[in-house]
Protein backbone atom coordinates (compact mmCIF):
# COMPACT_ATOMS: atom_id res chain seq x y z
CA UNK A 1 0.00 0.00 0.00
CA UNK A 2 1.34 3.38 -0.94
CA UNK A 3 1.83 5.83 1.88
CA UNK A 4 -0.18 8.98 2.40
CA UNK A 5 1.45 12.09 3.84
CA UNK A 6 -0.91 14.31 5.78
CA UNK A 7 -0.31 17.96 6.47
CA UNK A 8 -1.53 18.42 10.03
CA UNK A 9 -1.63 21.70 11.91
CA UNK A 10 -1.81 20.70 15.56
CA UNK A 11 -2.29 21.65 19.16
CA UNK A 12 -4.19 24.99 19.38
CA UNK A 13 -7.39 26.15 17.72
CA UNK A 14 -5.76 29.50 17.00
CA UNK A 15 -2.30 28.20 16.03
CA UNK A 16 -0.91 26.56 12.91
CA UNK A 17 2.36 24.89 13.80
CA UNK A 18 5.08 25.07 11.17
CA UNK A 19 8.08 23.08 12.37
CA UNK A 20 9.03 20.15 14.59
CA UNK A 21 10.79 22.31 17.15
CA UNK A 22 7.67 24.38 17.67
CA UNK A 23 5.52 21.27 17.90
CA UNK A 24 7.56 20.01 20.82
CA UNK A 25 6.79 23.07 22.95
CA UNK A 26 3.68 23.87 24.98
CA UNK A 27 2.46 27.22 23.57
CA UNK A 28 0.39 28.06 26.66
CA UNK A 29 -0.51 26.73 30.08
CA UNK A 30 -3.73 25.21 28.80
CA UNK A 31 -1.85 22.69 26.68
CA UNK A 32 -0.26 21.17 29.75
CA UNK A 33 -3.14 18.74 29.91
CA UNK A 34 -2.83 17.65 33.51
CA UNK A 35 -6.39 18.13 34.78
CA UNK A 36 -9.81 17.01 33.47
CA UNK A 37 -10.82 20.66 33.15
CA UNK A 38 -7.85 21.49 30.92
CA UNK A 39 -8.56 18.47 28.72
CA UNK A 40 -12.20 19.58 28.43
CA UNK A 41 -11.11 23.07 27.40
CA UNK A 42 -8.74 21.61 24.85
CA UNK A 43 -11.48 19.39 23.38
CA UNK A 44 -13.48 22.45 22.38
CA UNK A 45 -11.29 22.40 19.26
CA UNK A 46 -11.78 18.69 18.53
CA UNK A 47 -14.56 19.49 16.05
CA UNK A 48 -13.96 20.46 12.40
CA UNK A 49 -13.88 24.23 12.00
CA UNK A 50 -14.78 24.04 8.31
CA UNK A 51 -18.15 23.79 6.61
CA UNK A 52 -19.04 21.14 4.04
CA UNK A 53 -22.36 22.80 3.24
CA UNK A 54 -21.49 25.22 0.36
CA UNK A 55 -19.70 22.61 -1.74
CA UNK A 56 -21.98 19.67 -0.91
CA UNK A 57 -25.06 21.73 -1.69
CA UNK A 58 -23.64 23.05 -4.97
CA UNK A 59 -22.81 19.55 -6.19
CA UNK A 60 -26.26 18.18 -5.39
CA UNK A 61 -29.40 18.32 -7.50
CA UNK A 62 -30.89 21.10 -5.36
CA UNK A 63 -29.61 24.29 -7.06
CA UNK A 64 -29.85 25.19 -10.70
CA UNK A 65 -28.67 28.05 -12.87
CA UNK A 66 -30.75 30.98 -11.71
CA UNK A 67 -29.43 34.34 -12.89
CA UNK A 68 -26.17 35.92 -14.01
CA UNK A 69 -26.94 38.80 -11.65
CA UNK A 70 -26.31 36.50 -8.69
CA UNK A 71 -23.16 36.29 -6.62
CA UNK A 72 -20.47 34.21 -8.31
CA UNK A 73 -18.66 32.38 -5.50
CA UNK A 74 -15.87 30.15 -6.86
CA UNK A 75 -16.46 27.02 -4.70
CA UNK A 76 -20.15 27.22 -5.54
CA UNK A 77 -19.42 27.56 -9.25
CA UNK A 78 -16.79 24.81 -9.37
CA UNK A 79 -18.98 22.50 -7.33
CA UNK A 80 -21.99 23.11 -9.57
CA UNK A 81 -19.99 22.03 -12.63
CA UNK A 82 -18.22 19.22 -10.68
CA UNK A 83 -14.83 20.67 -11.45
CA UNK A 84 -11.76 20.54 -9.26
CA UNK A 85 -12.30 23.29 -6.72
CA UNK A 86 -9.50 25.79 -6.93
CA UNK A 87 -7.75 27.24 -3.90
CA UNK A 88 -7.28 26.16 -0.31
CA UNK A 89 -9.39 28.71 1.54
CA UNK A 90 -12.61 28.09 3.39
CA UNK A 91 -15.34 26.06 1.67
CA UNK A 92 -12.84 24.06 -0.41
CA UNK A 93 -12.02 20.34 -0.11
CA UNK A 94 -8.48 21.15 1.03
CA UNK A 95 -9.73 23.39 3.82
CA UNK A 96 -12.22 20.80 5.02
CA UNK A 97 -9.65 18.00 4.92
CA UNK A 98 -7.11 19.98 6.95
CA UNK A 99 -9.74 21.10 9.42
CA UNK A 100 -10.90 17.53 10.06
CA UNK A 101 -7.34 16.34 10.68
CA UNK A 102 -6.71 19.31 12.98
CA UNK A 103 -9.73 18.18 14.99
CA UNK A 104 -8.42 14.60 15.00
CA UNK A 105 -5.03 15.81 16.20
CA UNK A 106 -6.68 17.56 19.14
CA UNK A 107 -8.66 14.44 20.02
CA UNK A 108 -5.48 12.36 19.91
CA UNK A 109 -3.59 14.82 22.11
CA UNK A 110 -6.41 14.66 24.63
CA UNK A 111 -6.48 10.85 24.59
CA UNK A 112 -2.73 10.76 25.07
CA UNK A 113 -3.05 13.01 28.12
CA UNK A 114 -5.81 10.80 29.54
CA UNK A 115 -3.77 7.65 29.04
CA UNK A 116 -0.74 9.19 30.78
CA UNK A 117 -2.67 10.65 33.70
CA UNK A 118 -2.01 9.03 37.11
CA UNK A 119 -5.78 8.97 37.67
CA UNK A 120 -7.30 8.16 34.25
CA UNK A 121 -10.65 7.23 35.79
CA UNK A 122 -11.19 10.93 36.53
CA UNK A 123 -10.98 11.67 32.81
CA UNK A 124 -13.64 9.24 31.57
CA UNK A 125 -15.98 11.95 30.26
CA UNK A 126 -13.14 13.63 28.39
CA UNK A 127 -12.01 10.31 26.95
CA UNK A 128 -15.54 9.63 25.73
CA UNK A 129 -15.80 12.99 23.97
CA UNK A 130 -12.37 12.60 22.38
CA UNK A 131 -13.16 9.13 21.04
CA UNK A 132 -16.49 10.16 19.54
CA UNK A 133 -15.07 13.38 18.11
CA UNK A 134 -12.23 11.41 16.50
CA UNK A 135 -14.73 8.97 15.04
CA UNK A 136 -16.90 11.80 13.68
CA UNK A 137 -14.09 13.65 11.89
CA UNK A 138 -12.90 10.42 10.25
CA UNK A 139 -16.46 9.56 9.27
CA UNK A 140 -16.95 12.87 7.49
CA UNK A 141 -13.63 12.45 5.70
CA UNK A 142 -14.41 8.97 4.44
CA UNK A 143 -17.87 10.17 3.39
CA UNK A 144 -16.61 12.94 1.13
CA UNK A 145 -13.23 11.65 -0.08
CA UNK A 146 -13.98 7.93 -0.54
CA UNK A 147 -16.72 5.88 -2.11
CA UNK A 148 -19.82 5.36 -0.02
CA UNK A 149 -19.79 2.20 2.06
CA UNK A 150 -20.77 -0.84 -0.02
CA UNK A 151 -20.43 -4.28 1.62
CA UNK A 152 -19.44 -5.75 -1.73
CA UNK A 153 -16.52 -3.38 -2.39
CA UNK A 154 -15.63 -1.69 0.94
CA UNK A 155 -12.71 -4.07 1.53
CA UNK A 156 -11.02 -2.82 -1.65
CA UNK A 157 -12.22 0.78 -2.00
CA UNK A 158 -9.50 3.25 -0.90
CA UNK A 159 -10.30 4.90 2.40
CA UNK A 160 -8.67 7.76 4.27
CA UNK A 161 -5.90 7.57 6.89
CA UNK A 162 -7.25 6.76 10.35
CA UNK A 163 -4.96 8.62 12.72
CA UNK A 164 -4.84 7.36 16.31
CA UNK A 165 -1.62 8.84 17.69
CA UNK A 166 -0.56 12.43 18.45
CA UNK A 167 1.58 14.16 15.85
CA UNK A 168 5.11 15.25 16.77
CA UNK A 169 6.22 16.11 13.22
CA UNK A 170 4.61 18.16 10.48
CA UNK A 171 4.75 15.55 7.73
CA UNK A 172 4.17 11.89 8.48
CA UNK A 173 3.37 8.91 6.31
CA UNK A 174 0.15 6.94 6.70
CA UNK A 175 -1.57 4.04 5.03
CA UNK A 176 -4.76 5.10 3.30
CA UNK A 177 -6.10 1.55 3.72
CA UNK A 178 -9.73 0.78 2.82
CA UNK A 179 -13.25 2.03 3.47
CA UNK A 180 -13.97 -1.17 5.40
CA UNK A 181 -10.98 -0.56 7.68
CA UNK A 182 -11.98 3.05 8.30
CA UNK A 183 -15.52 1.99 9.20
CA UNK A 184 -14.17 -0.61 11.60
CA UNK A 185 -12.10 2.00 13.41
CA UNK A 186 -14.96 4.49 13.49
CA UNK A 187 -17.22 1.88 15.04
CA UNK A 188 -14.60 0.96 17.64
CA UNK A 189 -14.14 4.57 18.71
CA UNK A 190 -17.87 5.25 18.69
CA UNK A 191 -18.81 2.21 20.76
CA UNK A 192 -15.96 2.83 23.20
CA UNK A 193 -16.93 6.47 23.60
CA UNK A 194 -20.71 6.18 23.99
CA UNK A 195 -20.80 4.81 27.57
CA UNK A 196 -18.27 7.44 28.73
CA UNK A 197 -20.17 10.53 27.56
CA UNK A 198 -21.42 12.69 30.43
CA UNK A 199 -23.75 15.55 29.57
CA UNK A 200 -23.09 17.34 32.85
CA UNK A 201 -19.43 17.79 31.93
CA UNK A 202 -20.33 20.51 29.38
CA UNK A 203 -21.04 24.18 30.00
CA UNK A 204 -22.80 24.62 26.64
CA UNK A 205 -23.89 21.10 25.62
CA UNK A 206 -25.05 22.06 22.11
CA UNK A 207 -21.41 22.38 20.95
CA UNK A 208 -20.33 18.98 22.26
CA UNK A 209 -21.14 15.31 21.83
CA UNK A 210 -23.82 14.82 24.44
CA UNK A 211 -25.49 11.43 24.77
CA UNK A 212 -28.26 12.49 22.42
CA UNK A 213 -25.86 13.92 19.83
CA UNK A 214 -23.73 10.78 20.01
CA UNK A 215 -26.78 8.58 19.46
CA UNK A 216 -27.67 10.81 16.49
CA UNK A 217 -24.19 10.23 15.05
CA UNK A 218 -24.68 6.49 15.56
CA UNK A 219 -27.92 6.55 13.54
CA UNK A 220 -26.12 8.23 10.64
CA UNK A 221 -23.14 5.89 10.83
CA UNK A 222 -25.26 2.75 10.83
CA UNK A 223 -27.51 4.12 8.11
CA UNK A 224 -24.44 4.48 5.88
CA UNK A 225 -23.39 0.99 6.96
CA UNK A 226 -26.89 -0.33 6.08
CA UNK A 227 -27.61 -1.71 9.53
CA UNK A 228 -31.29 -0.90 10.05
CA UNK A 229 -31.54 -2.58 13.44
CA UNK A 230 -28.79 -0.40 14.90
CA UNK A 231 -30.28 2.77 13.42
CA UNK A 232 -33.57 2.08 15.17
CA UNK A 233 -31.83 1.13 18.40
CA UNK A 234 -29.89 4.38 18.64
CA UNK A 235 -32.81 6.54 17.49
CA UNK A 236 -34.87 5.09 20.32
CA UNK A 237 -32.03 5.74 22.76
CA UNK A 238 -31.86 9.36 21.62
CA UNK A 239 -35.58 9.85 22.19
CA UNK A 240 -36.78 7.10 24.53
CA UNK A 241 -40.13 8.88 25.02
CA UNK A 242 -40.61 9.14 21.25
CA UNK A 243 -41.13 12.88 21.72
CA UNK A 244 -39.68 13.89 18.36
CA UNK A 245 -42.40 16.42 17.48
CA UNK A 246 -41.66 18.51 20.56
CA UNK A 247 -37.95 18.58 19.86
CA UNK A 248 -37.59 19.40 16.17
CA UNK A 249 -36.62 22.83 14.91
CA UNK A 250 -39.86 24.79 15.47
CA UNK A 251 -40.65 26.14 12.04
CA UNK A 252 -44.33 26.64 12.89
CA UNK A 253 -43.31 29.16 15.55
CA UNK A 254 -41.60 31.37 12.92
CA UNK A 255 -44.90 32.43 11.35
CA UNK A 256 -44.67 35.87 12.95
CA UNK A 257 -40.89 36.31 12.66
CA UNK A 258 -39.69 39.80 11.79
CA UNK A 259 -37.60 38.58 8.89
CA UNK A 260 -35.09 36.09 7.53
CA UNK A 261 -32.30 37.20 9.87
CA UNK A 262 -34.33 36.39 12.97
CA UNK A 263 -35.18 32.95 11.59
CA UNK A 264 -31.64 32.05 10.50
CA UNK A 265 -30.33 33.08 13.91
CA UNK A 266 -32.88 30.83 15.60
CA UNK A 267 -32.24 27.92 13.24
CA UNK A 268 -28.55 27.99 14.17
CA UNK A 269 -29.03 28.76 17.87
CA UNK A 270 -27.85 26.59 20.74
CA UNK A 271 -31.27 27.17 22.33
CA UNK A 272 -33.05 25.50 19.40
CA UNK A 273 -34.23 22.06 20.62
CA UNK A 274 -33.69 20.53 17.19
CA UNK A 275 -29.95 21.27 17.18
CA UNK A 276 -28.37 18.24 18.82
CA UNK A 277 -24.84 19.31 17.84
CA UNK A 278 -23.69 22.64 16.45
CA UNK A 279 -20.34 23.32 14.81
CA UNK A 280 -18.56 26.68 14.65
CA UNK A 281 -17.11 26.94 11.15
CA UNK A 282 -15.16 29.45 9.11
CA UNK A 283 -17.22 29.83 5.97
CA UNK A 284 -18.70 32.28 3.50
CA UNK A 285 -21.67 29.97 3.01
CA UNK A 286 -24.18 32.22 4.78
CA UNK A 287 -23.09 35.15 2.62
CA UNK A 288 -23.58 33.44 -0.73
CA UNK A 289 -26.12 30.62 -0.49
CA UNK A 290 -29.24 32.78 -0.74
CA UNK A 291 -28.43 34.63 -3.97
CA UNK A 292 -25.82 32.71 -5.87
CA UNK A 293 -25.80 32.43 -9.64
CA UNK A 294 -26.58 28.77 -9.02
CA UNK A 295 -29.43 28.79 -6.55
CA UNK A 296 -33.23 28.53 -6.43
CA UNK A 297 -35.95 30.10 -8.47
CA UNK A 298 -39.33 30.38 -6.78
CA UNK A 299 -40.77 27.41 -8.65
CA UNK A 300 -37.75 25.20 -7.99
CA UNK A 301 -37.72 25.90 -4.26
CA UNK A 302 -41.47 25.39 -3.99
CA UNK A 303 -41.21 22.06 -5.80
CA UNK A 304 -38.36 20.76 -3.64
CA UNK A 305 -40.13 21.74 -0.42
CA UNK A 306 -43.31 19.87 -1.39
CA UNK A 307 -42.40 16.17 -1.04
CA UNK A 308 -45.02 13.80 -2.48
CA UNK A 309 -46.81 16.96 -3.61
CA UNK A 310 -47.45 18.09 -0.01
CA UNK A 311 -46.06 21.56 0.67
CA UNK A 312 -44.04 22.21 3.81
CA UNK A 313 -45.88 25.47 4.39
CA UNK A 314 -44.16 26.13 7.72
CA UNK A 315 -40.80 26.65 6.00
CA UNK A 316 -40.57 30.42 5.61
CA UNK A 317 -39.29 31.56 2.22
CA UNK A 318 -37.76 34.86 1.22
CA UNK A 319 -36.31 36.32 -1.96
CA UNK A 320 -33.90 38.92 -3.25
CA UNK A 321 -35.20 40.93 -6.21
CA UNK A 322 -37.96 38.32 -6.68
CA UNK A 323 -35.27 36.20 -8.34
CA UNK A 324 -33.28 34.39 -5.67
CA UNK A 325 -35.50 32.39 -3.31
CA UNK A 326 -34.30 30.75 -0.12
CA UNK A 327 -35.27 29.25 3.22
CA UNK A 328 -33.23 31.09 5.90
CA UNK A 329 -30.85 28.47 7.26
CA UNK A 330 -27.42 30.11 7.68
CA UNK A 331 -26.31 33.21 9.57
CA UNK A 332 -22.89 34.85 9.38
CA UNK A 333 -21.00 36.29 12.31
CA UNK A 334 -18.34 38.52 10.77
CA UNK A 335 -15.18 39.17 12.76
CA UNK A 336 -12.96 42.00 11.55
CA UNK A 337 -9.20 41.52 11.46
CA UNK A 338 -8.91 44.74 13.49
CA UNK A 339 -11.24 47.40 14.87
CA UNK A 340 -11.12 49.65 11.81
CA UNK A 341 -10.61 46.95 9.19
CA UNK A 342 -13.04 46.20 6.39
CA UNK A 343 -11.74 42.65 6.02
CA UNK A 344 -12.18 39.71 8.32
CA UNK A 345 -13.59 36.21 8.66
CA UNK A 346 -17.10 34.92 8.38
CA UNK A 347 -18.22 32.33 10.92
CA UNK A 348 -21.26 30.10 10.51
CA UNK A 349 -22.78 28.01 13.26
CA UNK A 350 -24.07 24.95 11.43
CA UNK A 351 -26.23 22.08 12.70
CA UNK A 352 -24.15 18.91 12.49
CA UNK A 353 -26.92 16.68 13.89
CA UNK A 354 -30.61 17.43 14.36
CA UNK A 355 -33.68 15.78 15.82
CA UNK A 356 -35.17 15.69 12.33
CA UNK A 357 -32.31 13.60 11.01
CA UNK A 358 -32.66 11.03 13.80
CA UNK A 359 -36.39 10.74 13.10
CA UNK A 360 -35.94 10.34 9.35
CA UNK A 361 -33.03 7.94 9.77
CA UNK A 362 -35.34 5.74 11.80
CA UNK A 363 -38.04 6.04 9.14
CA UNK A 364 -35.55 4.89 6.51
CA UNK A 365 -34.49 1.99 8.69
CA UNK A 366 -38.13 0.94 9.01
CA UNK A 367 -38.40 0.98 5.21
CA UNK A 368 -35.31 -1.22 5.00
CA UNK A 369 -37.17 -3.70 7.24
CA UNK A 370 -40.42 -3.43 5.21
CA UNK A 371 -42.17 -1.78 8.17
CA UNK A 372 -43.97 0.75 6.02
CA UNK A 373 -46.66 1.77 8.52
CA UNK A 374 -43.95 2.66 11.05
CA UNK A 375 -42.09 4.66 8.40
CA UNK A 376 -45.24 6.61 7.53
CA UNK A 377 -45.83 7.36 11.19
CA UNK A 378 -42.35 8.79 11.56
CA UNK A 379 -42.61 10.88 8.41
CA UNK A 380 -46.02 12.17 9.47
CA UNK A 381 -44.52 13.15 12.81
CA UNK A 382 -42.30 15.52 10.86
CA UNK A 383 -45.16 16.59 8.57
CA UNK A 384 -47.18 17.61 11.61
CA UNK A 385 -44.50 20.19 12.42
CA UNK A 386 -43.98 21.39 8.85
CA UNK A 387 -47.54 21.94 7.63
CA UNK A 388 -49.66 24.83 8.86
CA UNK A 389 -52.99 23.42 10.03
CA UNK A 390 -51.82 19.83 9.78
CA UNK A 391 -54.44 17.10 9.93
CA UNK A 392 -54.33 13.42 9.03
CA UNK A 393 -55.97 14.28 5.71
CA UNK A 394 -53.04 16.39 4.48
CA UNK A 395 -50.36 14.03 5.71
CA UNK A 396 -48.81 10.98 4.11
CA UNK A 397 -50.70 7.79 3.33
CA UNK A 398 -49.76 4.60 1.59
CA UNK A 399 -52.18 5.45 -1.23
CA UNK A 400 -50.62 8.87 -1.79
CA UNK A 401 -47.14 7.38 -1.95
CA UNK A 402 -48.09 4.70 -4.44
CA UNK A 403 -50.01 7.11 -6.64
CA UNK A 404 -47.34 9.82 -6.62
CA UNK A 405 -44.54 7.51 -7.72
CA UNK A 406 -46.60 5.16 -9.88
CA UNK A 407 -44.94 6.35 -13.09
CA UNK A 408 -41.45 5.77 -11.64
CA UNK A 409 -41.84 2.40 -9.98
CA UNK A 410 -44.31 -0.35 -9.17
CA UNK A 411 -42.14 -1.61 -6.34
CA UNK A 412 -43.45 -0.75 -2.88
CA UNK A 413 -40.09 -0.43 -1.16
CA UNK A 414 -38.67 1.73 -3.93
CA UNK A 415 -41.67 4.07 -3.75
CA UNK A 416 -41.14 4.47 -0.01
CA UNK A 417 -37.42 5.13 -0.51
CA UNK A 418 -38.28 7.82 -3.06
CA UNK A 419 -40.65 9.33 -0.50
CA UNK A 420 -38.11 9.28 2.32
CA UNK A 421 -35.40 10.86 0.16
CA UNK A 422 -37.75 13.59 -1.05
CA UNK A 423 -38.85 14.35 2.51
CA UNK A 424 -35.22 14.66 3.59
CA UNK A 425 -34.47 16.82 0.58
CA UNK A 426 -37.24 19.22 1.59
CA UNK A 427 -36.31 19.27 5.26
CA UNK A 428 -32.57 19.79 4.78
CA UNK A 429 -32.57 22.10 1.77
CA UNK A 430 -29.43 24.30 1.82
CA UNK A 431 -27.80 22.15 4.54
CA UNK A 432 -25.71 19.79 2.38
CA UNK A 433 -27.54 16.65 3.48
CA UNK A 434 -28.93 15.93 0.03
CA UNK A 435 -25.41 15.30 -1.27
CA UNK A 436 -24.87 12.60 1.37
CA UNK A 437 -28.01 10.82 0.18
CA UNK A 438 -26.86 11.11 -3.43
CA UNK A 439 -23.60 9.44 -2.42
CA UNK A 440 -25.31 6.68 -0.42
CA UNK A 441 -27.80 5.79 -3.14
CA UNK A 442 -25.48 6.50 -6.08
CA UNK A 443 -28.01 8.86 -7.62
CA UNK A 444 -27.28 10.66 -10.89
CA UNK A 445 -27.46 14.45 -10.95
CA UNK A 446 -28.47 16.77 -13.77
CA UNK A 447 -27.67 20.48 -13.82
CA UNK A 448 -28.50 23.10 -16.41
CA UNK A 449 -25.98 25.50 -17.88
CA UNK A 450 -26.88 29.17 -18.59
CA UNK A 451 -28.23 28.18 -22.01
CA UNK A 452 -30.53 25.54 -20.53
CA UNK A 453 -28.43 22.60 -21.70
CA UNK A 454 -28.31 19.61 -19.33
CA UNK A 455 -25.02 18.58 -17.70
CA UNK A 456 -24.90 15.06 -16.34
CA UNK A 457 -23.15 13.52 -13.36
CA UNK A 458 -23.59 9.77 -13.71
CA UNK A 459 -24.48 7.54 -10.78
CA UNK A 460 -20.94 6.17 -10.55
CA UNK A 461 -19.12 9.29 -11.76
CA UNK A 462 -15.65 9.51 -10.22
CA UNK A 463 -16.03 13.26 -9.76
CA UNK A 464 -18.36 12.58 -6.84
CA UNK A 465 -15.31 11.98 -4.65
CA UNK A 466 -13.76 15.18 -3.36
CA UNK A 467 -10.16 15.48 -4.40
CA UNK A 468 -7.32 15.00 -1.92
CA UNK A 469 -5.23 18.14 -1.26
CA UNK A 470 -2.05 18.63 -3.26
CA UNK A 471 0.18 18.55 -0.19
CA UNK A 472 -1.25 15.16 0.74
CA UNK A 473 -0.28 13.51 -2.52
CA UNK A 474 3.25 14.91 -2.64
CA UNK A 475 4.48 11.60 -1.21
CA UNK A 476 3.44 9.82 -4.39
CA UNK A 477 -0.08 8.68 -3.53
CA UNK A 478 -2.42 9.01 -6.48
CA UNK A 479 -5.32 11.38 -6.21
CA UNK A 480 -8.85 10.12 -6.48
CA UNK A 481 -9.31 9.12 -10.12
CA UNK A 482 -11.23 11.24 -12.54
Amino acid sequence: MKKLSIYLFIVLASFSIGCKKYLEQAPDQRTTLNTPQKVSEFLVTAYPGASYIPLAEAMSDNPSFNSTTGQDYAPNRDGYYWREVQGTAQDTPTYYWNSCYEAIAVANQALDAVNKAPNPEDYSAQKGEALVARAYAHFMLVTFYSKAYDPATAASDPGIPYVMEPETIVFKNYDRKTVAYVYEQIEKDLLAGIPLIRDNSYTVPAYHFTKKATYAFATRFYLFKRNAEKVIEYANLAFPSNNFAANVRPWLSYANASGSTEISQSVTSAANPGNLLLGETTSWGARYYARSVYSFSQNRLNTITAPVGISFTALRKYSFSSTFYFVPKLYEHFVRTSINATTGRGYNMIPLFTTEEVLLNRAEAYIMQDKYADAINDMNTLFSTRITGYTASNGLTDAKIRAYYSTRTADTKQAYIFTLLDVKRAEFVSEGMRWMDILRYQLPVTHLDPDGNPIELAANDKRKLWQLPDEVVLSGVEKNPR
